[in-house]
């Protein structure tokens, strides 16, 4: 009965150690679970934090990337092209940045897209400083071909008129000259082989135009037509008939000739007599007589007939 007893306490002190045990292994397990827990809690918020100050960072980097670009401009249009679509992927980034601003995957993704699109920036301020190089240079040597085209317009200019100068010094060196001349009122006898000087218009037959054409060794030489134009005292011009057949040219002018006789000029002197008639008479009073050759006036003469 003893023994029983004995062996009772013995077995209800092993439920009890038993019980203790797995009590104290029980508050162990839950005791590591809660530090394991407590930790990751800890690494979530660490995490969080982290992914808070990397998206803060990156936003920062965008928006001084946004800045820079704004500052970027080339007269290039396809780099503006190229500029404009980088701005509004960093527009589009910083947007992203905000909307996932807890998601460590698309923030890591993000801060590669920034490291790239600086890189790229790099690249963008190398080539527009090459270009305004380029246009420097460029806009330079526009400009010296412009002065120095300016310079041969300005010799051209001047050797066209030099030429113009020198080609008009020579026209007027090889305008031909009537030297003395001299008009006397004629009328005919022994069936006109003889002439006679008369000084009264109703004994006028014709008007007689004598003179010297000078030697002249820059003139163009060749035949050449002598026009003799005479205005009577009533202001009209003699001629045959008025019509363009009658005309001829001097000084810029047109008028009728009374007289026109060819010569074949050689450059030597030459000695003329010009007989123009009047088919209506002649009237008392002054004449006045041109002669004009090569379209000017190479000499003047008048006679008053009583």
């Amino acid at each position: 009965m003893e023994t029983n007893n004995k062996e009772e306490k013995k077995s209800s002190k092993k439920i009890v150690f038993i019980l203790l045990a797995l009590l104290l292994l029980g508050n162990g397990l839950f005791a590591w679970l809660w530090w394991q827990e407590r930790n990751r809690a800890n690494i979530v918020i660490i995490q969080k934090e982290q992914v808070i100050v990397e998206r803060e960072s990156v936003k920062t980097d965008l928006l001084a990337l946004q800045e820079q670009f704004s500052t970027l401009k080339s007269t290039d249009k396809a780099v503006q092209l190229e500029l404009d679509a980088k701005r509004a992927e960093i527009a589009d980034l910083l947007v992203q940045a905000e909307k996932h601003k807890d998601d460590t995957y698309i923030i890591a993704k993000l801060r590669i897209e920034t490291q790239t699109l600086r890189k790229i920036m790099k690249h963008f301020v190398v080539q527009i400083d090459s270009l305004n190089t380029l246009n420097k240079t460029v806009i330079a040597e526009k400009a010296k071909v412009s002065a120095d085209l300016s310079s041969e317009k300005s010799k051209t200019t001047q050797l066209s008129k030099d030429k113009d100068a020198l080609q008009s010094t020579i026209n007027l060196g090889s305008v031909l000259k009537a030297s003395s001349p001299i008009a006397k009122a004629i009328r005919f006898k022994s069936g006109g082989k003889k002439e006679v000087e008369v000084t009264k218009a109703k004994t006028t037959e014709k008007i007689k135009v004598s003179f010297v054409l000078s030697e002249n060794k820059i003139a163009k030489p060749g035949v050449k037509p002598v026009y003799i134009r005479i205005v009577s005292p009533d202001g009209k011009e003699i001629t045959k008939s008025q019509d363009d057949g009658n005309m001829f040219k001097f000084n810029g002018s047109k008028g009728y000739f009374a007289a026109k006789q060819e010569i074949n000029y050689t450059n030597e002197e030459f000695a003329m007599d010009i007989y123009c008639p009047s088919p209506k008479g002649f009237l008392p009073g002054k004449y006045l007589i041109t002669i004009g050759c090569d379209d000017v006036v190479i000499g003047e003469s008048s006679i008053t007939l009583r």
